[in-house]
């Protein structure tokens, strides 16, 4: 890669994780509340999270556009350089996108290596996350992120964000409501990186069921939650034993993993 790409994505980087002013709180540890008339936990004050926290993605921040941290966003990288030098086919997809980063840095490569015809595909309610449905999986019977106001960000932030770096185009295609609805429809004929961020058993396998299929050979499955949220653990590894998949799972320095299908 030229230098000028390169340093573009390296800046793309600082920026959708903004460590650029680094003036970022930690929500999840800081004072909430619950608000009576929703019953969801708000945030009040955040606290100070420390550069390795957020280098690492081990907070909720509350300015940047991500919260994955650097080691995620360079597996974005590597997993989006590869398909395109590889020639394997497809688009990109995130679900689950929160503030809209992962997904603009997604758009950013592509950008930045003058690619034209894949689609990045952002995938979310929009409205934070559903509450767990226990009767149909009840590896969520726990969850309570359903409960966190600030998981809840509008499709026109989103769309604000991606514009705020040049990168809302006709290449950026959204697909709002929960999973179970909008991913069996979606007109999407193939993928070379799907990247799954749903936080629950449900929003995983749901992804899995319905888009893996769509993973082109030499494509890469990345799930944000692996080894950090069990129930996303266990959605991946329940998927993978009944469609005898083998492949390695790679894990991500700070969370998550990926393997190349």
């Amino acid at each position: 890669m030229s230098d000028s790409p390169r340093l573009y994505l390296e800046l793309l980087k600082k920026c959708v994780g903004n460590s650029i002013y680094d003036d970022d709180l930690d929500m999840i540890r800081g004072q909430t509340a619950v608000d009576e008339r929703t019953g969801k936990y708000v945030v009040l004050d955040g606290v100070t999270a420390t550069p390795e926290e957020k280098y690492m993605g081990r907070i909720w921040p509350s300015r940047a556009h991500t919260m994955i941290g650097v080691p995620r966003l360079d597996n974005i990288q590597h997993c989006v350089e590869e398909v395109l030098r590889a020639g394997v086919a497809g688009d990109l997809i995130e679900t689950g996108v929160w503030r809209g980063g992962a997904s603009i840095f997604m758009r950013g490569i592509l950008k930045a290596h003058g690619v034209s015809d894949r689609q990045v595909w952002v995938a979310d309610s929009f409205e934070g996350l559903p509450p767990p449905d226990q009767a149909r999986y009840p590896k969520d019977g726990a969850s309570e992120f359903h409960r966190h106001e600030a998981l809840a960000v509008s499709l026109d932030e989103v769309r604000a964000n991606f514009k705020r770096y040049g990168l809302l185009d006709e290449q950026v295609r959204f697909l709002k409501g929960w999973f179970r609805d909008t991913l069996p429809a979606a007109p999407i004929e193939k993928l070379a990186v799907m990247r799954l961020d749903g936080d629950m058993y449900e929003s995983t396998m749901d992804a899995l069921v319905w888009l893996y299929p769509k993973l082109s050979p030499g494509g890469f499955a990345i799930l944000d939650d692996y080894n950090t949220v069990a129930s996303c653990s266990e959605a991946a590894l329940d998927y993978r034993e009944e469609h005898g998949i083998t492949a390695e799972i790679v894990e991500i320095r700070g969370g998550g993993a990926f393997w190349r299908k």
